[in-house]
């Protein structure tokens, strides 16, 4: 199942933002924990010539203690982290460097934080069954997220309002077809020729 939404400032049809801006591509790949965002933004990342960005490694260590305690965080523990990833953003803004970014950006204010730092912002939201995420989040063991706080990350989640410029993609279909759909949407955007210009 797929589902597009495109900001109302200046659009067109299939894309998200106005002919004629020549920005580099930024898209970030957003979802709870498990969703699989980080596979899929390297994905991306890869066939586009575009920077990977992971969002997690942005975390400063006192956030990765509380939630490898089973701690959830709060709007406060996330400032820090958002100011350093919008930071980020800037800085690719800054250079005109593409990026594909992982970041859960589970609330709209959380976005519009990131959006103040990227300017147009290309969102892929993976979305799907919360028993599937929680059984991958099981099968990986070494990483610092427990699954018990899965939950926690699904209560705070707001999905992209129309709005937004984002595609939701159904995380449980396989990996190929979700890269399939994915390239194809931002391809479709009308200023994809300029903002993948690194790309072969």
């Amino acid at each position: 199942m797929v589902e597009q939404f495109a900001q109302g400032r200046a659009r067109a049809p299939g894309g998200c933002i106005a002919a004629g801006s020549a920005a580099p591509l930024r898209v970030v790949v957003m979802g709870v924990s498990g969703c699989g965002k980080s596979t899929l933004a390297g994905r991306i990342a890869q066939a586009l010539g575009l920077s990977f960005v992971e969002g997690d490694d942005f975390h400063p260590p006192d956030n990765v203690a509380r939630m490898a305690a089973g701690v959830p965080l709060t709007d406060a523990d996330r400032a820090a982290w958002l100011a350093a990833l919008a930071d980020r953003l800037v800085q690719a803004r800054v250079d005109r460097e593409g990026i594909a970014m992982s970041c859960s950006a589970l609330k709209r204010a959380y976005r519009d934080r990131l959006r103040a730092g990227g300017g147009d912002l290309a969102w892929i939201h993976l979305d799907g069954p919360a028993e599937l995420i929680a059984q991958r989040m099981a099968e990986r063991p070494h990483h610092y997220m427990p699954p018990a706080l899965l939950q926690s990350q699904l209560a705070a989640l707001e999905s992209p309002e129309r709005d937004e410029c984002a595609l939701r993609l159904d995380l449980s279909l396989p990996l190929d077809s979700l890269h399939d759909q994915a390239l194809a949407w931002l391809r479709a955007r009308p200023t994809f020729v300029h903002s993948a210009a690194r790309a072969a």
